[in-house]
């Protein structure tokens, strides 16, 4: 008697998924992983609590150490600091972006947060509060 259509297509299946079984199988023994030398798996830290290949030698940790400065001092702005910049974008959904003048960086501001009115372009200063999402201008008063 003759197999009937299902069996011979799910026969096809079967045999498909045992050759591709033994294709990767195959591929698997080609690409072994297992045997690294030990210089392949070790990982450094550097001066900074980063993961590099680097021995602690050949590492240049004067100018890593210049570098944490000065990301420090970049976060150490006080509440008292004042910034300034110019009003770049203003939403009537309630807030808007200053594009600082030093940085070029956008600050995102609530209309709470002015203590005056201002339009666009207006030149503007204010102090920076750290938030989740980054820096948010508060206390923004117009330059006139």
């Amino acid at each position: 008697m003759a197999d009937s259509f299902f069996k011979k297509e799910n026969n096809k299946k079967k045999q498909k998924k045992q050759q591709d079984k033994i294709s990767r199988r195959e591929e698997r023994k080609t690409n072994n992983n297992k045997g690294k030398e030990l210089d392949d798996m070790i990982v450094y830290v550097d001066i900074n609590g980063n993961f590099t290949s680097l021995p602690p030698h050949a590492q240049n940790r004067e100018e890593d150490a210049a570098k944490a400065r000065q990301s420090k001092k970049a976060e150490m702005i006080t509440e008292d600091t004042i910034f300034s910049g110019i009003v770049s974008y203003m939403s009537e959904k309630g807030y808007g972006f200053i594009t600082e003048e030093n940085s070029n960086e956008n600050i995102f501001f609530h209309y709470g947060q002015l203590n005056e009115a201002v339009k666009k372009h207006d030149v503007v200063h204010y102090k920076k509060e750290k938030t989740p999402k980054g820096y948010q201008a508060t206390d923004i008063k117009s330059n006139k």
